[in-house]
C-alpha cells in the first residue's frame, strides 16, 4: 500500500468483507485456508447471483440498469461486481440543461443518454434480512467503490431478499461507512497474518455450510474433542 492506497495486486474480494463482518473465522477458513463446502443455501445464493449477472442491461424512461458491473476501491483495497446498479435520471430545467450548482455531486452523465443520473446499487440475497450488519456493509462497500470510480456521492442503495421478495432500503450513513472502513482494514490485516481465529459457537452457525469443518459446537465448552467425536459417533450409530 502506497500513500493510503492499495495496488491492484493487493485488492481483496468484496465478498470477503461480507464474510468477515458475518464471521471472522468463516472469512479465514474461506480466504486463508481456501476451504469451501456448499450446502443448499449457498447453492441457491450462487445461482441467484449468477442469474442476475447474466441479465442484459435495460433502459426505460428515467431508469438505466447495469448488471454485474465491475467495482474497485484502491482506498479500501477491494474489488468485485455489483449485482445491479440502477441509474435514476434526475430532471433538470430544460432552459439550462445543467445541474443545479447547489445540489450535491451525486449524478453522472451516461454515454448515449441525455441528462444526469444517480447511481443506486442493489444487492440480491436469497434468504431473509440478517441480524448481522454483513449485508449492509457489503452494499455500502459497493457504494464506496462507485464513489471512487465515478467521482460522485452515493447516499443509498437497496438489498433485495428472495424470501420476502421485498427491498430493504439502506442509507450509507457515517456509522455504516466507518464499519466498512474498519472492516476493510481488519480484512487486510487478517489475511496478512494468515492466522485463523478460534471458533465461537453462535445461533447463526447452524446454517453455515462450513459448520462441520469449523466445529463450533466444541468451542468454549468443557467437552474435549474426543468426547465430541464419541457423541457424534453414537448419534450416527443410532440413526443406522
Amino acid at each position: 500500500m502506497d500513500d493510503g492506497y492499495f495496488s491492484e495486486n493487493e485488492l481483496l474480494p468484496l465478498s470477503a468483507l461480507q464474510h468477515l463482518v458475518f464471521c471472522e473465522r468463516q472469512c479465514a477458513l474461506i480466504h486463508i485456508e481456501q476451504v469451501w463446502k456448499e450446502n443448499r443455501l449457498t447453492a441457491e445464493g450462487r445461482l441467484l447471483h449468477q442469474r442476475v449477472h447474466e441479465r442484459i442491461g435495460e433502459t426505460r424512461d428515467d431508469l438505466r440498469i447495469v448488471y454485474g458491473l465491475p467495482l474497485t476501491s484502491f482506498r479500501l483495497g477491494l474489488s468485485g461486481r455489483a449485482d445491479a446498479v440502477e441509474f435514476h435520471r434526475k430532471r433538470v430545467p430544460e432552459e439550462t440543461g445543467k445541474k443545479d450548482v447547489n445540489d450535491p455531486v451525486d449524478t453522472v452523465e451516461l454515454p448515449g443518454l441525455k441528462g444526469y443520473w444517480r447511481p443506486f446499487p442493489v444487492e440480491y440475497k436469497r434468504g431473509r434480512p440478517k441480524g448481522s450488519e454483513c449485508d449492509r456493509a457489503q452494499l455500502c462497500a459497493q457504494a464506496i467503490c462507485l464513489e471512487e470510480m465515478l467521482g460522485v456521492h452515493v447516499p443509498e442503495g437497496a438489498l433485495f431478499y428472495g424470501k420476502t421478495r421485498r427491498r430493504q432500503q439502506v442509507e450509507f450513513n457515517n456509522e455504516l461507512r466507518r464499519l466498512v472502513e474498519r472492516s476493510a482494514q481488519h480484512l487486510h490485516q487478517l489475511l496478512e497474518t494468515g492466522t485463523t481465529p478460534p471458533a465461537v459457537n453462535q445461533p447463526k452457525c447452524r446454517n453455515c455450510s462450513l459448520n462441520d469443518i469449523c466445529m463450533p459446537e466444541i468451542a468454549g465448552s468443557s467437552k474435549s474433542v474426543g468426547t465430541y467425536i464419541d457423541a457424534a459417533l453414537k448419534t450416527f450409530r443410532h440413526k443406522e
